[in-house]
Parts: C-alpha cells; sequence; structure tokens
C-alpha cells in the first residue's frame, strides 16, 4: 500500500494518526493544529492578558513540560506579553520526586524561565513517604491533593504571579467526571470542567490544554523530543481515579470522541436553585487563614488528623464530639503547619 499523504497539506507524507480526529496527517502539521487549538483555548476563554504573571505547574512530566514548552512557544509567537515562571511542589517521595525535579530544573535552562520550588516539608512538616509511613496507601492520594493544591497557592504568592496554568488535560478531566458521577458528587460535575477556577484570596488556575487529548500531548512531545520524566507515582497504582482512567480508555477505544463528550456533558450541568442553596459558604481557615468551607482547611483537617494518629480527617460532626470532651483548638496538640523558614509564609498570610 503506498504511502497516504497528508490529509492537512496534500504534499507531505503522513506519519500519524490524529487520535482526536482520526486524520493522517504528517509532522508539521501536527505540530501546527495542535499548537493552534491550544492558542485558540486561550484566546476564546479570554486567559490571559497582557503584563500577567503567570506561572507553570510544573512536575517534570509530559503534561507540564509540553504546557512549559507550548506556553513559551505562543507567547513569542504571539506575543501574548506574558511573563512566564516555573513552579514546582516537592511532596517529599523519595526515587519519584526527586528525579523528576532534575527534570524541571533542566526544562529551567531549556526554556530560560525562573523556577520556584515549595516543599510538603517546608510548609506542613510532613513529607509524603512519612505520610505513607503513618497511614498506608489506600488514602494517600486525598493527602497528596489537598496538600498540593494548597502548596501551588503559597508558593504562586511567593512569585506574586496573577495567575496559575496546569497541565490537565481532557482525559483528567473527563476522569473527573466520571469520578463525580461514581461518586454521587452532583455539586462538582459543573465546577470540574471550568477551564478557569477562583475562589476568595485565590490565585486564579487555569486549564490551556482542557481540549487536548492525552495522546496527542505525549505524541508531541515525542516528536519534538522533549525532555521530560516518564515514571508514574509509586504511590498512585491504588488511587481511585484509575478506575475511571481504566473505564474512559474503554470508551475511546470504542468512541474516540468519548472524552470530549463526556467534558461538553460537564459544561452543559446545571445544579437547581435549592441544591446551590445548600451549599457552604467560604471563609477563612482559623488556623492557616487558607479559604474554607469550615472553621478548619482541608489541609489543616488532614494534618490534624496525622498528628492524631488517624488515617482519616476529622469532620465537623467529630470536631464537635472532641470539643465536647474538652479537646478545644487551645489544648489540642500544635500542628507544625508553617515553619519560619518558609519562604512563601509571610506573603500568603498578609
Amino acid at each position: 500500500m503506498a504511502p497516504k499523504s497528508c490529509a492537512l497539506c496534500q504534499n507531505s507524507k503522513a506519519i500519524l494518526r490524529r487520535p482526536k480526529t482520526g486524520q493522517h496527517i504528517c509532522k508539521h502539521c501536527f505540530f501546527t493544529v495542535f499548537e493552534t487549538e491550544v492558542h485558540n483555548t486561550i484566546i476564546q476563554a479570554h486567559l490571559f492578558k497582557p503584563g500577567d504573571r503567570v506561572a507553570i505547574g510544573a512536575s517534570g512530566g509530559k503534561d507540564s513540560t509540553v504546557l512549559a514548552y507550548v506556553m513559551k512557544t505562543l507567547n513569542d509567537r504571539y506575543q501574548y506579553g506574558l511573563n512566564l515562571f516555573l513552579l514546582s511542589v516537592d511532596e517529599g517521595i523519595t526515587g519519584y520526586r526527586d528525579d523528576s525535579l532534575e527534570t524541571v530544573k533542566r526544562n529551567q535552562e531549556q526554556y530560560d524561565m525562573p523556577l520556584k520550588i515549595v516543599s510538603y516539608e517546608e510548609l506542613y512538616g510532613w513529607t509524603m513517604d512519612r505520610v505513607v509511613s503513618a497511614i498506608g496507601k489506600k488514602n494517600n492520594c486525598t493527602f497528596c491533593g489537598v496538600f498540593r493544591r494548597q502548596a501551588l497557592d503559597r508558593g504562586a504568592s511567593g512569585l506574586g504571579v496573577d495567575q496559575i496554568v496546569t497541565g490537565h488535560n481532557a482525559d483528567d478531566i473527563a476522569e473527573t467526571v466520571l469520578m463525580n458521577i461514581m461518586r454521587g458528587d452532583i455539586g462538582r460535575l459543573g465546577r470540574c470542567t471550568a477551564i478557569c477556577t477562583q475562589g476568595e484570596d485565590m490565585i486564579r488556575r487555569s486549564k490551556p490544554f482542557k481540549y487536548a487529548y492525552e495522546k496527542e500531548i505525549v505524541m508531541y512531545a515525542y516528536f519534538k523530543k522533549l525532555d521530560y520524566f516518564s515514571t508514574e507515582c509509586i504511590y498512585s497504582p491504588d488511587a481511585y481515579r484509575g478506575h475511571a482512567r481504566a473505564f474512559l480508555k474503554d470508551l475511546e477505544a470504542a468512541r474516540p470522541s468519548a472524552i470530549i463528550d463526556i467534558i461538553h456533558s460537564g459544561e452543559a450541568f446545571e445544579l437547581k436553585e435549592e441544591v446551590r442553596a445548600t451549599q457552604k459558604s467560604q471563609q477563612t481557615c482559623k488556623r492557616c487563614g487558607y479559604m474554607s468551607s469550615n472553621d478548619l482547611c482541608k489541609a489543616c483537617s488532614l494534618l490534624e488528623s496525622l498528628e492524631r494518629g488517624m488515617s482519616t480527617a476529622i469532620t465537623d460532626k467529630g470536631r464537635r464530639k472532641l470539643e465536647a470532651q474538652g479537646l478545644t483548638p487551645d489544648n489540642m496538640r500544635t500542628i507544625p503547619y508553617f515553619h519560619p523558614s518558609s519562604s512563601v509564609d509571610a506573603e500568603a498570610e498578609s
């Protein structure tokens, strides 16, 4: 069989089949359509304005590495006028994060971007290695996810940025929709598909890869020969997300558009007014000052549970029971949450 010509330019030989559309295209056209689609997502959602300071959440993995490369490329090509930074979180996972951060440091030089690294140990007094040794692997991703989100906000505050962009792709968002359905968490179905999120005292977050397929991000990294870290987190194989991911892959195999279809379903989802009325209003965590819907934010609740040798967070109901026994915040064991040596504490708290 004679090699197929590129379905877009008709001149070059097609060397790949786009997972998203099924088109057979050449490498040059693939780069062009991939970058153009991300640019269109950015423009249509009005993600940036000239002069914005933007932190790229960098883990060293394929998604964040491609995001950093594409953001730099588009910023130069279309003159967005952005000041770009790399922001990494060191969760304290020996043999995984310490290696991936070396990749991030190389990216810093390759893309000529300033890099800031914040660590769980610096912010919370715990590493994920210690957390897992204390609670096991069953719920560790819950701890890590909560800690990472707040660590990114605190690191971004230290950098003085206007916005954080993350490498969450279409597959990630579709998986989250499925997870919320399986958990019956209807309140999150609409929010989890938002391309931008922002709350009171929280730095704006955006997902330029919202409509980019994971397979295409991998292909882009491969053909561009980008330097990224490909090892999976040693604590993630037992994560609940894995079930949604496996189900999504089966759906994609039968119908490639399933990923985007699921995202559009989440976008179209709206809560009834009576459901919205029951949602808690935002307030400030009494311990650390971070935004929260309870007296303590989720991170402080998790830290409290760790200090008490418990494997799950303390709920409001559980906290009231403790207080009924005379265990008030004044006589509870001190949580090593923020350390004087932390470089982001003062700015984050102000």
